[in-house]
Parts: structure tokens; sequence; C-alpha cells
């Protein structure tokens, strides 16, 4: 067997690559908690904290980690996850036959203690503990490392409002929803509530909507979805991200009673997504209705002014880990007035360059960040376009009410704005036709199909009617 010290540096260069190809954000969700463990022969033993982190990992990463762990040591066969929270000695089932291991794997074991995971029936003091475990937390996401500015001020102060109050303490809002587009903040003030109020003693569950789901599901083919139900509705805090995601009649059904048992028992829920509840058109009515009800507050895009002290505050953190990191002022500005999308792109804009610099020795400047960049740089988000400023601009436009294009009147004069109005939702948002229909008055699709239809046929053989339809996207797009 290899030594385990060259072992570990193949893995830490590993993690490197995963880093740069996957993003911070997707690599410090799913990797920051994956530890090398061992290797022997053609298997390579990793471990994680969390039964659903093993999973995950293997369902999604197996293949790409098998590449990667061929590239780094040749001819690797399998990868083993265990999970060191359940890392206890256990005495296996008469059925089961466990194998001796090897001499070379009782070394490692020596150096690196890993006790296998027997498959046993569990206690239901061990399924709480496993539920209320819930989605990994980075460390890094805390108050402290939130940059503030203008976009998110209202955000951070409503999160900070939840994560300093006591147990049963009001808040003056419950649920607290938080929406913004990838890569704003979102997950970040959602694990600085949970890290601030775990501080506190109070007891917190931070839960991805597919976690939540996966969960839900696991618990009713283990036949334990009381206790479940039970762990859920006795915590403090529960904290939901990506309700986006939340799918499933009986999974939905499930929430909404969780949610109405928290709140009506003065618990605090804070949800995030990537727009508001109206807009979830897969979620059941109650579960948006309720959470509608609480303080809803969005995050925009940051600024240049923000997106500096993003990457400052970022470079600053990679110094941290690197001090003879080198990135000047010029850099910094370069990549603030430059990677306009998302606080997202701005960390994998920091996290390409020191890369770049660590694994080729290049210093990092204006010229090499942009070869670097590029392809960050040529991204630039459109501005998002909403249904309610589609209903604005036409009703302004063609000197008619938001409420006459919601109404069932059927006069010329109403009847070609909806239609226009329509038709440019459909082309303009990714909303679905049963989506357009329920915020124009609950029309049904097939009247928005018909909208969209008539429109594109008008502006096909009319070229005035199309230049005034160019003339509304420009508009909006503005």
């Amino acid at each position: 067997m290899t030594p385990i010290h060259s072992d570990r540096e193949e893995w830490d260069r590993i993690k490197l690559r995963l880093r740069v190809e996957l993003g911070e954000d997707a690599f410090t969700s799913w990797f920051t908690r994956v530890e090398f463990e061992s290797r022997d022969g053609s298997c390579v033993f990793l471990s994680v904290p969390t039964r659903f982190l093993k999973n995950w990992l293997h369902s999604r990463y197996r293949d790409r980690l098998l590449v990667l762990f061929r590239e780094a040591f040749g001819p690797i066969d399998q990868i083993e996850f265990a999970v060191r929270s359940a890392m206890r000695p256990v005495v296996a089932p008469r059925d089961v036959v466990t194998p001796l291991p090897t001499a070379p794997t009782r070394a490692a074991a020596l150096q690196t203690p890993v006790v296998r995971v027997v498959a046993a029936s569990t206690r239901h003091d061990d399924r709480e503990e496993d539920v209320l475990a819930g989605s990994p937390l980075d460390p890094r996401y805390g108050f402290d490392g939130f940059v503030e500015g203008r976009s998110n001020s209202l955000a951070f102060a409503a999160a900070r409002r939840v994560a300093d109050a006591r147990p049963g303490e009001s808040v003056g809002f419950n649920p607290l929803y938080i929406h913004a587009a990838v890569g704003l903040g979102k997950t970040h003030l959602l694990q600085a509530v949970a890290h601030a109020a775990k501080a506190q003693g109070r007891r917190v569950l931070y839960l991805t909507a597919e976690h939540f789901m996966y969960r839900f599901v696991a618990a009713l083919m283990a036949q334990s979805a009381i206790a479940f139900k039970e762990a859920l509705r006795g915590i403090d805090l529960l904290l939901i991200d990506d309700m986006q995601f939340l799918q499933g009649r009986q999974v939905q059904q499930e929430f909404c009673h969780t949610l109405n048992s928290l709140i009506d028992g003065a618990r605090q829920v804070v949800v995030a997504a990537d727009r508001p509840p109206a807009d979830l058109e897969t979620l059941d009515e109650r579960v948006r209705s309720r959470l509608a009800g609480g303080l809803l507050v969005e995050i925009a895009a940051p600024d240049v002014d923000l997106r500096r002290r993003i990457v400052g505050h970022r470079v600053e953190v990679a110094r941290r880990a690197s001090p003879s990191l080198e990135i000047s002022a010029a850099v910094i500005d370069y990549v603030a007035e430059n990677v306009v999308s998302s606080g997202r792109d701005l960390d994998g804009a920091v996290n390409r360059l020191v890369a770049h610099n660590q694994l080729t020795g290049q210093d990092i400047s204006v010229e090499m960040a942009e070869l670097a960049l590029r392809d960050l740089l040529r991204t630039r988000e459109p501005r998002k376009v909403k249904i309610e400023d589609i209903q604005r601009v036409v009703s302004k436009h063609f000197n008619v009410s938001k409420a006459d294009l919601l109404s069932a009147r059927r006069t010329r004069t109403v009847v070609r704005p909806r239609q226009i109005a329509m038709y440019l939702a459909k082309a303009l948002t990714p909303r679905s036709l049963p989506e357009i229909g329920r915020r124009f008055g609950n029309r049904d699709h097939t009247t928005v199909l018909h909208a969209v239809r008539k429109i594109e046929e008008m502006a096909g053989a009319d070229r005035g009617f199309a230049d005034e339809i160019e003339m509304l996207k420009r508009l909006l797009d503005g």
C-alpha cells in the first residue's frame, strides 16, 4: 500500500480540482466534511458525517470521484463511504458475515480508525438524532462572513433578528421568507442563522427541500414516519432552503402540517427560494398561502460597491489560508466591475484565480484574470422580468388598468392588450402556461396558448405590430 501521507496529498489535490470544477457553493455543501481514511488495493475508503451525505455522494459524485482517484492512484474499482456519526462498535447479527481485514488494512486502521457500519435495527433515539442532524452546514457561513449592502440589508437584519431571539420569543414575523436569484446569499444567511441559534442552545434543524423529501420518503419506507414527524415538530427553529424543489403531494401535505404545527406553537420557521411563494406554481396552494403570511424579503443583485467589498472579503479569507498570496487592488476592481451576475460567481472568480496561481505559479494580474475568467466575463445575467412588470408596462402603453387585464371583460380594447401581456409573459419569463393563466385572472392554460399563437400570427403578418411588440420587449429588458 502507498504510504498514507502521499495518499492524503493526492486527496488534497483531488479536492482542489473538485473546488474548481464544481464551484465554491457545491464544493462546500458536499465535500468539506468528507475525509480520506485509507486505501486498500483497488478500494478507497472515505468517511462522512451523515447517512444523507453518504447516499448523496454515492448517487451524484461516485463516478467523478472514481475518475479522479484512478488518475491519482491507478486502477481503483470501488469507493466505500462510512458514516462517522455511526462509527461505534457494533455486534453483527448472526446472519451477517463480516470478513476479517487483511494485514495492510489493519495497519491503516491503526493510523486512521474506521469502524464499518453494520446494517441492523435502529433505535428510536438514533432515528431522531439522524433526522435532527439536518443538511451539512458550512462552518464559514456565519454572519461575520456575510457582506452587507443595499441589496441585502433588509434580509440581513431580519435574519439577525431571528438568530438573536430566545426560544419562544416572537420576532414579529413568522415565517421569514427570503427569495433571490441563484448565488445572492440565501443559503449563506440561512446557515448563519442556524449557526448562531445553535450557539445559543436552541434546537435547530436546517434542511434543503430535497433533503426534507429524502428524509420523509426514507421514514415512510422504514415505517418510522411518526418518529420523523415528532422529531420535526419538537424543534425551536426550522430552516428550509431551496423551497422551489419541494415536490410530491404527500410530501407537501406533510410539510404544510409541520409548518402549521411549528408556527401555531410559536416556533420560528425560515424559508428560502429563488422566487416568491406566488410564483412557485408546483407548490400546493395551502403551502403558498402560509408562506406568504409572514415576512417576504427579496435579495437583489449586488451593485458594484457591494461586489467590490465581496471580492475584497474573499481575498482576505484566501490570504489567511495562503499568506504569500498577492492579489492587487486593480485585480479586485477588475473582477468586481466585470463579474456582475452573482456573489457566487464572485466567489468562483476568486477561487479560480487562487487555483491558477497555486497550480501554475503564475502571478495574479489583470491579464491573467482576463484569461482565467473569460467565461464568467461573457456571462451577463439578463434583467429578471416579472409578470407584474409586464402587466404594468402593457397597462400604461395601452391606457388600460391592471384590473382590466385580469378581468373577464371581452372588449377589443382590453382583449388585445391582455393577449400581448400573456405573450410577453411566455416570451420573457420562465413561467409555465398554467402559471401565466393563473396570474391573469385564473384563466385556463389553453387561453394563454391561444393568446401566444394569436400574437405570433399578427406579428408575422403586420410589420408595424411586430415593431410595437419589440418596443415593449426593450422597455421590459432595459
